[in-house]
């Protein structure tokens, strides 16, 4: 099979295997790519990059936080500014030390808790993330009518009236976890359910601490609700009035600074099926590239071909002029030829070659070089058999030999 046939074969293969691999990729009826993190990295429905716009629009210092949390205890922060700490549904769980962190900060700053991922900071300030509802329900602020716009949540807030929260959920991994809840000063519930739950709360507490936002359902804060619904609005008024700076804790959502290009296009080929057909592809042409690589039987020899002398051109031209009966031609050829590389190029012909080989002196020259002299004068006769023109190649090829002039240095 020729190599060109064999391309069209290849990539007539690599086509068809895109073109299943894509179809596999829609059969499900799903969208192509979810991304279910409230990060403000993600402007889809369920990211959160909507709210960054929106504070910065309105003229906040806004800042992704993507270092660990240690780093919060070395964050410079302005005296007599208010400052807040933004911690949206953390994807990766908070260990201790990280808690211990942003408690510690919290002496500083202001701050934000929403999703269940965040409960473990919650109950640090007495409350806890509960899932009431298999279907979403309306949310409203106390005391307001309730309107076709309004936001819906699955999760509420439920006071623990606990004195010191424990945590023991991954004791295996970090140990118990600890705090004690200080005294409440003052309670404010933010929006409630049409059955009197809580779906968003400010908590003031003793201790240093200003303000608390807690809010059970971070779907609150994603670009969908945000635009849709009166939850835009609503959290708009509980930042943009009272702070100068914003931090959105980016980290535990994989967005950390050491991260890198490859590393993203890794997780993105992971969850898309894009990336999954360019992996399938990847693979198949390994496949075929391991295939074509396969040797099948010893290895071959390699042929050796050895440059002709230039006697053995004389002898091959020889013998196609004596197959075409140009005997008489082929030998006054090869006469032309040793007269022109005797006297060399550029050299004036005055004679006719006949003229020429009779007019060659004999007596200076050695006895095989006189036999060849007169062999090739009696070859320029007419009428020659056709063994004549071999005779005369190895005639001429001697003469060469016994008058070429010596080579130069």
């Amino acid at each position: 099979m020729r190599p060109r046939a064999e391309a069209s074969i290849a990539v007539v293969i690599l086509i068809g295997a895109a073109v299943v691999a894509a179809l596999l990729g829609r059969s499900s009826g799903e969208p192509t790519e979810v991304d279910r993190r409230p990060s403000t990295f993600l402007a889809g429905p369920d990211g959160s990059r909507g709210l960054l716009e929106a504070l910065q629009r309105m003229g906040l210092a806004v800042r992704r936080f993507r270092q660990r949390s240690i780093g919060l205890d070395s964050l410079p922060l302005s005296p007599g500014e208010p400052e807040l700490l933004v911690i949206l549904d953390p994807t990766a769980p908070l260990s201790p030390s990280d808690r211990s962190v942003v408690l510690r900060f919290a002496l500083r700053a202001d701050l934000l808790l929403a999703g269940p991922s965040a409960e473990p900071l919650m109950r640090c300030f007495g409350y806890r993330v509960d899932r009431r509802f298999a279907e979403p329900v309306p949310v409203v602020r106390p005391g307001t009518s309730p309107r076709p716009d309004d936001p819906a949540i699955r999760h509420v807030l439920v006071r623990t009236f606990e004195q010191r929260s424990v945590d023991s959920t991954r004791v295996s991994d970090w140990g118990p976890f600890g705090c004690d809840v200080p005294e409440v000063q003052e309670e404010r519930r933010l929006l409630v359910t049409p059955g009197g739950e809580a779906g968003a709360v400010e908590v003031r507490v003793s201790g240093g601490v200003r303000r608390v936002f807690l809010i059970g359902d971070v779907d609150l804060i994603r670009n969908r609700a945000l635009r849709q619904t009166t939850a835009g609005p609503f959290v708009l008024s509980l930042i943009a009035d009272g702070y100068n700076r914003v931090l959105f804790e980016e980290y535990h959502h994989f967005f950390g600074a050491s991260g890198s290009l490859a590393g993203a296009a890794l997780e993105w080929s992971r969850r898309s099926p894009w990336g999954w057909l360019a992996w399938q592809l990847a693979a198949v042409g390994m496949v075929g590239l391991l295939f074509s690589a396969v040797r099948f039987g010893p290895a071959r020899a390699g042929i050796t071909r050895t440059r002709r002398s230039p006697l053995e051109h004389v002898r091959a031209l020889a013998v196609a002029l004596s197959a075409a009966r140009g005997h008489d031609e082929a030998i006054g050829a090869m006469v032309r030829g040793l007269r022109r590389r005797l006297l060399g190029p550029g050299m004036p012909v005055r004679s006719e070659w006949k003229v020429w080989l009779e007019g060659l002196p004999s007596q200076a020259l050695s006895p095989q070089a006189r036999e060849a002299l007169d062999t090739l004068r009696t070859l320029t006769r007419s009428g020659q058999p056709a063994s004549s023109v071999r005779r005369a190649a190895n005639a001429v090829e001697d003469l060469w030999q016994e008058l070429r002039p010596p080579p130069s240095h």
